[in-house]
């Protein structure tokens, strides 16, 4: 098995750390996310969590796949957050604050995964 590599720099570093903090959300939100379910609440958390779970483990893997997916969950938080408080500024500012700085982090971060996408191990042959 051949495999081209190179080492890592500052970015693939950042970008896994942001891949491990997203995949972290996650987890909190799809515990927190159930109880709520559970409870006959919003779905959202549980939905949201199961996307950023597959968002970071995608992220951490060098796919790119995994930062469209975490802005496609923040563009669902946006609708979200319409839906529970309508065009409120302060309902959005607790719902939208944290995931926006995320997603903008998430935006710079896609020119390391774009690269890192690209850079795939060649297989030759089964063994």
């Amino acid at each position: 098995m051949t495999s081209r590599s190179r080492p890592r720099r500052l970015g693939d570093w950042a970008t896994l750390a942001l891949a491990l903090l997203i995949g972290l959300f996650g987890l909190i939100f799809v515990g927190g996310g159930g109880y709520l379910a559970s409870l006959g609440g919003s779905l959202y958390y549980l939905i949201c969590g199961i996307v950023l779970i597959a968002s970071g483990g995608l992220m951490a893997m060098g796919r790119l796949l995994g930062g469209w997916l975490f802005l496609l969950a923040w563009a669902g938080t946006i609708v979200w957050t319409i839906y529970e408080v309508g065009f409120d500024w302060w309902g959005w500012l607790p719902r939208l604050f944290g995931p926006t700085l995320i997603a903008i982090l998430v935006v710079l971060s896609l020119p390391v995964l774009r690269r890192q996408d690209t850079i795939r191990p060649v297989s030759r042959g089964a063994a």
